[in-house]
């Protein structure tokens, strides 16, 4: 018998295993599961064994991942059997299928406590294993004491100590208040003096938690972790079972360490001397050897023996052995090994008197740098800020620049922070800090605060000897072909100022000044275009007697904004113009700026913020960051469906459309024709810092992934494939790769869909604004008829689809047309389906495609000026109607390369806008029926160290349509490849056309013409 219910067990797990698909597997289940039910209706016929194995049963399914939602008494029943096989399958069960809160558990509370406090250890250890597992209240309450009192008795075996002390420890993780430890510390402190390394492992598990709870309680426990670790770092009475690759007990000795912690300091002078004799011996008999395991192990012990010299303030003699050893580390290539070793060396700038012993590190740290690990880099850059002071911040800074070139879009913007404090802070002499903050906005003004600028300007107003060297420094950065904005910024600033100074020098006369800072007003942003006036007012003041020509040139620039639609432009331009007039009393008037009340940086008040924070705390703030690296894709929040409460933004320029039919454009289209509409301020920078800000949350990606329809697809590129065939049970295979294909489509509007031995289906499509019109060309290519032919459209909500009549039967050698008009109602990603099926012969096939109706078949490119992107660009201000993300993964590709996809997508390239020659600006208009005529702009900046990443912004009138459009280029940009491989070859034939009508009876294309 029982060989025949182990049989049944094994039979049921092979037919599982051998199930072809998931759908043959879930009958299989549901008919096993149909006869548990029948049995267990019937248990008074059941043997215990049965009971068993149907229960077992019961798990393995659970396991498979199908709700079990009856049975649970029977598992609970099996808890009380008086043999080991049967409660040992009601204990697990139970804990696996039961939460904490079933109510069937207040069933099983006295059979389990009978099993804690009876003599068979066995079932000692099956019921702490399950009061462990589940950790309930009512559980904790009526238990927690016997779980204690087993713990302490002598006469139970250390197995079952071990459970009872791991036990009690899950309870008082759940429910600290309901397990009593009033007096708990002399027991806590006897259960230490057990020889047994695993009760004494278990029970240091327990007084980790105990003593992070409240340490004031178990004071009388530090003496005795310091024996312990004198035990084990002198080997004595370690049974080899607990020697791990020549380690004794690594586990033990790095809870030991992490309970000390929690202490605040050691008073006992012997005790204190102890313990630094342990951990001398721990740091001196510790390296670096070939086996990853015991390196591992040896490892954990000497990193926690670190934080614990940290924690207790030892000698300067022991910190200078730990940084020693440290340097040793970080020279490692093990990339493991060399994190730790900075992050540990991190933590010890904590320390005082340390630093000069780590800047002998320095030129290794710097090489870390350079390495391909970014949580290395991050930990080497922490480390060099920490480190610097007036003695090294001259290289220090200077490595930063230079690294700053090549590093991450991730981490430039807190390297400019970093070397922007450190450069203010240990300055040797102020015309280096100016270098520094210029070379800094020369290299990464993207990723430059204003703060950091504000800054640079207050130092050159209060010190009158810096102002020449300034004035010179700024005008020969603006000689550069492409200057970033917030150079602009400073440099106009300060010449604006001081510009007079350098009135001596080549090159420097005020009409030369003026005419290098006016080259760059056409391409900045509206605060930047109000300095500019600024200082043209000043370098008039300065100009005296004035210049004629000078000042004829200035007074047409006042005049020109003095009729701007900006309140703020306007203002200033008709001041100035009319303040000019005033002769000598200019000079009064525009006197230079008085100087700045000293006050703290505001960058280095946020550094000293940081000093002040705990080691240990610095060691948490460094872990998060590690774990947050890794997530630096920058988006916005979903935008809420619905109308939209922003103004929408209007075109530019809508070039002329017409169907093949030469209809005339739409009326609402050609009223649009040559409108430029300017939205109020406030403005933003074009082209100008962008910060990247945190990642998005999980929950608000899923659930637009959820909106979209597209909850569990595995990635970017296989978004759009809804129904993929690997899933659909056909005999028939295609002939073809079916994603290229509609890759394929994607780029053009006439090719084949789909095709097998039977049929082929073609498609030519026509777009026009909102409107778009398929033609799918259903061709039969054998000698015998297709029957049964169905043809259904799944539309996603944003579209308006109708497919006309599909005839049932296809005639041998035969081609019909069906029409599919399509509305396209407001901005998605999502995709429509084409559930399609025939029969032919024996066969019945049905196939889920992909219509090539995307977000992109509704654009326009539009070529539009710099006059004409620069204010709508800037007018858009931030999220929701301009998103900004950093995309990873992107394969290497020219600039060229990447324009031409831009425009295959519909996306017109914009040349010449963008001063930087490794970014690309481009435009379009969407349409819907929901927004209309819609202006989008894009641009996209690219790294030439590495091509595999960029950073894109997006922005348009509708917060929808951003993120949609985003987060389209970004899934066309990741899956290049597919999109880039050409299709496969279909055979020449001439392309269909589409008539006039939308009838099925038209004449038939030509698709099928090399095949017939």
């Amino acid at each position: 018998m029982a060989l025949s219910g182990m049989r049944g067990l094994s039979v049921f797990i092979s037919d599982v295993r051998n199930c072809q698909n998931k759908e043959q597997e879930r009958l299989r289940v549901d008919k096993e599961l149909g006869n548990i039910r029948t049995r267990f209706k019937n248990e008074k016929g059941l043997t215990p064994y049965e009971k068993k194995k149907y229960v077992w049963k019961m798990l393995y399914i659970y396991m498979l991942g199908y709700d079990v939602d009856f049975g649970h008494m029977e598992a609970v029943s099996l808890i009380s059997a008086p043999k080991y096989p049967e409660k040992q399958v009601g204990y697990i069960v139970t804990s696996c299928l039961l939460n904490e809160n079933h109510d069937f558990l207040r069933l099983a509370i006295n059979t389990v406590r009978n099993d804690i406090i009876g003599r068979n250890e066995t079932f000692q250890c099956l019921a702490l294993t399950l009061v462990g597992n589940i950790g309930g209240r009512e559980f904790a309450e009526s238990l927690a004491p016997d779980v204690q009192k087993l713990l302490l008795s002598s006469s139970c075996r250390p197995l079952v100590r071990k459970k009872a002390a791991l036990c009690l420890l899950r309870l008082f993780r759940k429910n600290p208040d309901v397990v009593n430890v009033d007096g708990w510390s002399d027991q806590m402190a006897q259960l230490l003096d057990e020889r047994d390394l695993g009760v004494l492992t278990s029970s240091m598990s327990l007084l980790v938690a105990l003593v992070s709870n409240n340490h004031d309680t178990y004071w009388s426990c530090l003496p005795k972790c310091v024996k312990i670790l004198e035990r084990l770092a002198r080997n004595q009475d370690i049974p080899q079972e607990y020697t791990y690759y020549g380690i004794p007990s690594p586990w033990l000795q790095v809870k030991t360490m992490r309970a000390l912690q929690y202490f605040p300091t050691v008073e006992d002078p012997n005790t204190r001397r102890s313990l630094f004799e342990v951990l001398q011996r721990i740091l001196m008999g510790t390296d670096v050897v070939k086996n990853v395991n015991k390196n591992n192990a040896s490892h954990a012990v000497l990193f926690e023996a670190l934080a614990l010299v940290m924690h207790l303030d030892a000698e300067k003699e022991m910190m200078s052995q730990c940084v020693a050893l440290l340097g040793k580390f970080i020279a490692v290539r093990e990339p493991n090994i060399r994190y730790l070793g900075l992050e540990n060396m991190t933590r010890m700038l904590m320390v005082t008197d340390v630093q000069d012993i780590i800047k002998r590190h320095q030129a290794q740290i710097i090489t870390s740098l350079k390495d391909p690990d970014i949580s290395i880099r991050r930990r080497a850059l922490d480390l060099l800020y920490g480190m610097c002071d007036v003695s090294n911040a001259k290289d220090i800074v200077e490595e930063l620049l230079q690294y700053l070139s090549s590093a991450d879009f991730a981490m430039r913007e807190e390297l400019s922070l970093k070397i922007a404090i450190l450069s203010e802070k240990f300055a040797p002499d102020l015309s280096w800090y100016v270098d520094v903050i210029l070379q800094l906005i020369d290299k990464a003004g993207d990723f430059v605060s204003d703060d950091i600028w504000f800054r640079v300007v207050q130092f050159v107003t209060n010190n009158e000897d810096l102002q020449p060297y300034a004035a010179l420094k700024a005008r020969e950065y603006l000689d550069k072909p492409a200057v970033h904005e917030t150079m602009v910024k400073v440099s106009a600033y300060i010449l604006g100022e001081y510009s007079h100074l350098l009135a001596r020098r080549p090159g420097c006369n005020p009409k030369e000044i003026f005419s290098v800072m006016h080259e760059k007003l056409p391409s900045v942003s509206t605060p930047t275009v109000s300095i500019l006036l600024s200082s043209y007012a000043k370098i008039l003041m300065h100009t005296q007697p004035p210049d004629p020509e000078l000042q004829s040139q200035i007074w047409a620039i006042f005049n020109k904004y003095g009729s701007c639609i900006d309140v703020e432009l306007q203002q200033r331009a008709v001041e100035y113009i009319e303040l000019s007039r005033k002769g000598a009393a200019l000079m009064d008037i525009l006197a230079e700026m008085p100087k700045f009340p000293e006050r703290q940086s505001a960058l280095i008040k946020k550094a000293e913020n940081s000093e002040a924070d705990t080691a240990e705390q610095s060691a948490m703030k460094l872990r998060a960051q590690q774990q947050n690296s890794n997530a630096l894709v920058v988006t916005d929040q979903h935008p809420a469906n619905g109308p939209s409460t922003v103004s929408q933004l209007s075109l530019v320029k809508v070039p002329a459309m017409s169907n093949v039919d030469g209809e005339s454009p739409d009326p609402a289209v050609t009223e649009a024709n040559g409108t430029l509409t300017v939205v109020d301020p406030p403005f933003e920078d074009l082209l100008g810092p962008m910060a990247i800000e945190g990642p998005p949350s999980a929950t608000a990606e899923a659930e637009h992934i959820q909106a979209s329809g597209l909850a569990g697809v595995p990635n970017a590129g296989e978004a759009l494939a809804i129904a993929p065939v690997e899933d659909q049970m056909n005999t028939v295979q295609p002939i073809g790769n079916i994603a290229e294909r509609f890759h394929a489509l994607c780029l053009k509007d006439s090719g084949v869909l789909y095709e097998d031995p039977y049929i082929q289906i073609g498609i030519k499509a026509e777009w026009r604004a909102p409107h778009g019109r398929l033609v799918l060309f259903l061709g039969n290519k054998n000698t015998s008829p297709l029957v049964s032919v169905q043809a259904l459209i799944l539309p996603p909500a944003h579209l308006k689809l109708e497919l006309s009549l599909v005839p049932e039967t296809i005639p041998p050698r035969a081609q019909v047309q069906c029409p599919l008009e399509v509305v396209n109602l407001r901005p998605s990603r999502d995709v429509a389906v084409l559930d399609f099926s025939y029969k032919f012969s024996s066969h019945a096939v049905n196939v889920k495609l992909r219509l090539p109706a995307l977000l992109n078949k509704f654009l326009q490119p539009i070529q539009v000026s710099g006059e004409e992107f620069f204010p709508q660009w800037r007018s858009l201000s931030g999220p929701p109607l301009k998103l900004q993300e950093v995309v990873r993964g992107v394969r290497p590709m020219p600039l060229l390369e990447m324009a031409n996809l831009f425009n295959s997508y519909r996306l017109m390239v914009c040349p010449g806008l963008d001063p930087n020659p490794n970014n690309l600006v481009a435009s379009t208009t969407f349409y819907s029926e929901s927004t209309r005529a819609m202006l989008c702009l894009l641009r996209v900046e690219t790294d030439p160290a590495d091509r595999t990443q960029l950073r894109m912004t997006v922005a348009s009138g509708d917060p929808t349509l951003t993120f949609e459009l985003k987060e389209f280029i970004k899934e066309q940009l990741v899956s290049i490849p597919l999109v880039a491989r050409p299709p496969a070859p279909v055979p020449p034939q001439p392309q269909p056309t589409i008539p006039p009508s939308p009838s099925a009876t038209s004449d038939p294309g030509a698709l099928l013409a090399g095949l017939l």
